[in-house]
């Protein structure tokens, strides 16, 4: 399974990843994330998943995705360790497509999301998200501390030599 988590966690010198940008930029978690479930068909697929729709034809129609890029999204999910295939339990000889721990992780961000669309993409809220027998509504709070996570609080810490928030670090 590929690692999605902090880079904290990783020696300095394997902190983010060369790529094939223009002056040898590096590839930060977002846009690694986003090479991962950027996708169209990504997220509306892991959506169907998480919703309990395990079978190929199911996330088909649900997601109204072209079978066959819905079939190498759905691979290359299985193959960064979003999802991953087993056999159905009403019936063993058929495969059906289930959340890692990796894909479990995407349940915020994907509701996060379906409330941004909601908001901004769509002049109609097609469903809700229910929490028991009310509307979800959710907001982010610090594990570590336990308060409520506001904007203006939230810096990032560059851990990668020579790179500060606004790029390389030029020498003068």
């Amino acid at each position: 399974m590929h690692d999605l988590g902090d880079p904290g966690q990783r020696p300095a010198e394997e902190v983010g990843q060369r790529s094939g940008l223009p002056g040898g930029q590096l590839r930060y978690s977002l846009s690694a994330a986003l090479q991962t479930v950027g996708d169209r068909w990504a997220l509306p697929a892991i959506r169907e998943i998480m919703l309990g729709n395990h079978r190929f034809r199911q996330i088909a129609r649900n997601t109204g995705a072209p079978t066959d890029r819905l079939a190498a999204r759905l691979k290359a999910l299985v193959e960064s360790g979003v999802l991953e295939r087993r056999p159905l339990p009403d019936d063993a000889r058929y495969s059906g497509y289930y959340l890692t721990e990796a894909g479990r992780d995407l349940g915020g961000i994907t509701r996060e999301l379906i409330g941004w669309g909601d908001r901004w993409a769509v002049t109609a809220p097609p469903g809700r998200i229910l929490h028991r027998e009310h509307e979800l509504v959710t907001h982010t709070v610090c594990e570590t501390c336990g308060e409520r996570v506001h904007a203006e609080d939230v810096h990032r810490e560059e851990l990668i030599p020579g790179w500060d928030q606004s790029g390389p670090v030029q020498a003068p």
